[in-house]
């Protein structure tokens, strides 16, 4: 039989996808997504920014979206 102490005691991460989106820029956009998710999401490790992308009306950027994944630790009941 295997022990599986040492894999118990392993950190599990779990990744979310999502969509900021702002009227001023992508680093706000991806702020707004990290603090949005911060509302239910305990234990977020890290941010990473997968695309930044536009909405464009008349030739102007009207709206600003950074895609991001956010990496979290995954909470075990004791």
């Amino acid at each position: 039989m295997k022990d599986t102490t040492i894999i118990e005691n392993l950190p599990v991460e779990k990744i979310v996808e999502l969509i900021g989106i702002s009227h001023n820029g992508w680093e706000e956009a991806a702020a707004i997504a990290v603090k949005e998710a911060a509302k239910t999401v305990r234990n977020i490790k890290e941010v990473d920014v997968k695309r930044f992308t536009a909405k464009v009306e008349k030739d102007t950027i009207v709206e600003y979206r950074a895609i991001i994944k956010i990496t979290f630790k995954v909470e075990r009941e004791i």
